[in-house]
């Protein structure tokens, strides 16, 4: 089966870093997607957030290289987090899980640039499932 993703977004935020247990390094945040459409002769538009995550090496090298309102290639895969609310409510959530990410603009720069912050060849992204963590 396949489950890959990518998407061109904006940083609505820096990105944050945690630590699982056993130490590897998780980087957190989140990209908007504009979609521009029209609806008979007119142009409108509607914006997606999406919630991203990057382990490993790659996080260290996003937390020191990445700020809200760079624009970034991001390519990676779909995961669904699940669990249980104070109320006893099932809760889900979809995050994309990054492999690689290129910067592509940082803000108030006129030219677009391409740098590849990590190639996905240089680490497996991917923690263990004692890695995993809970919400």
């Amino acid at each position: 089966m396949l489950n890959k993703v990518i998407i061109i977004g904006n940083l609505v935020r820096d990105p944050s870093i945690i630590y699982l247990p056993s130490g590897t390094q998780v980087a957190e945040f989140s990209i908007a997607y504009n979609r521009r459409f029209k609806v008979r002769d007119e142009w409108r538009e509607e914006t997606h957030f999406f919630d991203v995550r990057a382990y490993g090496r790659l996080a260290e090298s996003l937390s020191t290289r990445l700020f809200k309102g760079y624009t970034v290639v991001i390519e990676g895969r779909l995961s669904q987090d699940r669990w249980i609310d104070k109320e006893g409510k099932n809760q889900s959530r979809v995050r994309i899980v990054a492999e690689s990410v290129r910067i592509v603009r940082k803000p108030k720069m006129e030219e677009p640039i391409e740098e590849e912050v990590l190639p996905k060849e240089m680490e497996n992204p991917f923690p263990s499932e004692e890695d995993e963590l809970s919400f």
